[in-house]
């Protein structure tokens, strides 16, 4: 089994102003930084093997502070990118509240599949291992959906600088891939869904 820390990012100048980030690379703040040193004392005395991050500047500079103290470099991959906003990124989230969500922000579908080629990633190139993985609100909630296998709408919203424990295998990833494509097919076959309006998914 894979030992995942999984971390979201300190908190970033947009996430005070409440701007949607998305895949724009974000800046930690002081009070960010201050979050990610926590994390990184609060850690300092576990074994870890490896250090991945999401490769936008927020969650990389998050990394790089947990890193320190065990001299590890820290690996990058898109796969823990944000999801994609598409014409909401930039704009002030309160006022996205009951807007009809545009054709071009990253489906859930689509979230999932990264999640899950994240954990398949993790899994395989790092087996038995102890990793710190530190990502993004929304990305976070995908890989924890799949580990859990339930809907997303059911995971609690991480917090900046927050850390959650999982484990899983190669194998798991494989069984919940499998059962998710089998989902999708049934899904498929039935009737589209309502179109999605703009609330409090918008993290």
């Amino acid at each position: 089994m894979t030992t995942i820390y999984l971390v979201r990012h300190g908190e970033t100048v947009d996430n005070a102003r409440q701007i949607m980030q998305g895949q724009t690379q974000g800046e930690l703040n002081d009070e960010g930084r201050r979050q990610a040193r926590q994390v990184a004392q609060r850690l300092a005395g576990e074994r870890f093997d490896a250090v991945v991050s999401s490769d936008l500047k927020r969650a990389v500079q998050t990394a790089e502070i947990i890193a320190e103290p065990h001299g590890l470099a820290v690996t990058t991959t898109p796969m823990l990118r944000e999801r994609d906003w598409g014409s909401f990124t930039g704009r002030y989230i309160p006022d996205l509240r009951g807007e009809v969500w545009p054709d071009d922000i990253e489906s859930e579908e689509d979230l999932l599949r990264r999640a899950r080629s994240f954990l398949a990633y993790i899994t395989a190139i790092y087996p038995d291992k102890r990793v710190v993985a530190v990502g993004h609100g929304i990305i976070n909630k995908a890989v924890l959906a799949v580990v859990a296998q339930c809907p997303m709408r059911e995971v609690q919203r991480m917090m900046n600088a927050e850390v959650r424990i999982l484990s899983t295998s190669a194998v798991a990833v494989a069984a919940t891939t499998t059962a998710a494509c089998t989902a999708a097919a049934v899904a498929g076959a039935g009737t589209p869904a309502d179109t999605s309006t703009a609330a409090a998914t918008a993290e």
